[in-house]
């Protein structure tokens, strides 16, 4: 594993936002839900495609509080334009678990 600079990690902008919107991505290789996600007045609403259909159903995930990176560039997945990419570890089986926060935090709030 390379070794990254305190100034590498601030590079990427982590952020916390509610998701306000899941549909069901069909045209996915991988099976996905589009997701929109409200990071607040500063960011705004993004959307996003997730792999995360085998551990939380639509309705679970809105209302969620998920942390995603907000600062990579556009990704067209598909027919989809992705703009953020959510943040969640492999289960013991590879299935995708959210990064979660223990506290009520507000949409935007950067991780340091």
């Amino acid at each position: 594993m390379d070794t990254i600079s305190f100034d590498d990690f601030l590079k990427v902008d982590i952020r916390i936002g509610t998701v306000i919107e899941v549909l069901p991505f069909p045209e996915a290789r991988k099976p996905a839900f589009k997701i929109k996600i409200d990071f607040g007045p500063e960011i705004g609403v993004r959307k996003t495609s997730a792999q995360v259909t085998v551990r939380y159903t639509m309705a679970e995930l809105l209302g969620r509080k998920v942390a995603a990176v907000v600062n990579f560039p556009a990704k067209q997945i598909g027919p989809f334009l992705s703009e953020c990419l959510v943040l969640g570890f492999p289960d013991d089986k590879g299935a995708v678990v959210l990064v979660d926060v223990d506290r009520r935090v507000p949409n935007g709030g950067r991780l340091h």
